[in-house]
């Protein structure tokens, strides 16, 4: 019996748990990340009747954070591949923290902001909508790092057969934030105004950094990792060749049609998610007349049902992979059968008329089905790329997802400004719940027609 195998038979205990107390940090850090983005989107009712905002206006705001963030993505790679995950990650989160906060003052910037907008042409914006879209693109900015830095850390910490689960712990993350948000910010808004529910969130960020800089280190200089652990660690990772002392161009990397395969299915579902994270909430005050209060609970069901997704999409590749299937095999048909599961959001709008639950155990069946899919997205990078430039991978995608989000947004914007003006709002929703439930499956069959079949890129 091999090494290999002899560590596959040891006891956990006997081979160290650390890597964990990393998958915790990475799923808190992608808690605080979420809760941090999804409290404008709980505030967006009241502050588009305080401020005055249309949903076009709304969609701005939130449009220019999703730009800003697939651009920030793209370098966000680079950078973490360059400076290693350690200190791009602490600059990320202080980032995004400071970002956050700041949103307390938007308002107070906005004039200055719109001046500036209309000194170099843009048309005229007002105010409030200019200091949000300034303090979302320092957010984005910060934010962007997350993911790229969590799958660079997953890859460091964790071998690839338990990956795609450590993905799926820190990913729902997203959904734990998701989470608090409407249980928390409704609250700190009503009792100390909507300026306190930005800054005391964002605040958070900052005890995460602390805890960050004193627990991870990369595994070959972690004085707390044991050499057992570490060996485990690197037991089925291919050999780095000696060459790849720095990361390759972005020209090399677009070279190669698993990058492409990666930024489609990017490109194609990530703006499903952003859909369900900024308009949901409109979509309940509109559809039933909820409150920021009120919406609470159904939220709190509907992300609480993600975090399941999150989890077991990442579990479900080992039922293949213990079945003979390679890692890259397992994820592609996990991925295939979780792309399924999103259809049945077809039906939330036409049985809408039966109650808010109904529609929103449908749409929770289909945000579980998008964390489940991206688990195993996001790892299909690791399988199949060396370890030094998975980061820049991530950030291709990630900017790829980043724009399919802004075309998303900007679309459901125009969309529901026409069906409103024409008292038909629901068939807004119907179209945009439509693209939603078919989207994994385009997703799927574009990704297997550029990589049919696994081939790693050991030499880049």
């Amino acid at each position: 019996m091999n090494q290999h195998h002899l560590q596959a038979a040891a006891p956990a205990a006997a081979i160290g748990r650390y890597r964990w107390i990393i998958c915790s940090l990475l799923l808190f850090a992608t808690t605080i990340n979420y809760l941090d983005r999804q409290v404008l989107s709980l505030l967006a009712p009241a502050l588009s009747k305080e401020l005055g905002w249309s949903h076009s206006d709304y969609a701005n705001i939130a449009a220019v954070f999703q730009f800003v963030y697939a651009v920030a993505m793209l370098f966000a790679g680079r950078v973490i591949d360059r400076i290693g995950t350690r200190r791009a990650f602490a600059l990320a989160i202080a980032v995004w923290s400071l970002a956050a906060v700041l949103h307390a003052y938007a308002d107070a910037a906005g004039s200055v902001f719109a001046a500036l907008l209309a000194a170099v042409g843009v048309a005229a914006v007002p105010a409030s909508v200019a200091g949000f879209m300034l303090c979302r693109a320092v957010l984005a900015l910060g934010e962007a790092g997350n993911f790229p830095a969590a799958i660079k850390a997953t890859t460091e910490y964790f071998p690839r057969k338990e990956r795609s689960l450590a993905t799926g712990i820190f990913n729902a993350g997203a959904n734990l934030g998701a989470i608090l948000a409407p249980a928390a910010v409704p609250l700190i808004a009503e009792s100390w105004g909507w300026k306190a529910a930005f800054a005391v969130t964002g605040a958070t960020g900052f005890v995460w950094l602390g805890f960050w800089l004193y627990f991870y280190d990369a595994p070959e200089q972690q004085k707390r990792l044991s050499r057992t652990e570490l060996e485990y660690i690197n037991g089925d990772a291919a050999p780095t060749p000696a060459a790849a002392a720095h990361t390759p161009s972005w020209f090399k990397l677009l070279a190669c049609r698993q990058t492409w395969a990666f930024a489609a299915g990017k490109f194609l579902t990530d703006g499903v998610w952003w859909f369900f994270l900024f308009w949901l909430p409109l979509y309940m005050a509109a559809h039933y007349g909820l409150s920021a209060t009120g919406m609470a609970a159904p939220l709190a069901l509907l992300y609480a049902m993600t975090i399941i997704g999150s989890i077991g999409g990442g579990w479900l590749p080992s039922l293949f992979i213990r079945r003979g299937a390679s890692a890259y095999q397992a994820r592609m048909r996990a991925m295939l059968a979780i792309a399924i599961f999103p259809l049945v959001v077809l039906l939330a709008q036409p049985l809408g008329y039966l109650g808010i639950w109904l529609p929103v155990l449908l749409i929770g069946i289909g945000a579980s089905a998008h964390q489940a899919w991206s688990a195993n997205l996001f790892t299909t990078v690791s399988d199949q790329f060396p370890k030094h430039c998975v980061g820049s991978v991530v950030g291709i995608g990630g900017m790829a997802g980043g724009l399919g989000g802004v075309l998303i947004t900007k679309v459901a914007g125009r969309l529901f400004d026409h069906y409103h003006a024409l008292e038909q709002i629901q068939t807004g929703y119907m179209i945009m719940f439509t693209f939603c439930a078919l989207a994994y499956l385009a997703a799927w069959c574009v990704m297997k027609a550029l990589v049919p079949a696994y081939k790693e890129i050991a030499q880049l």
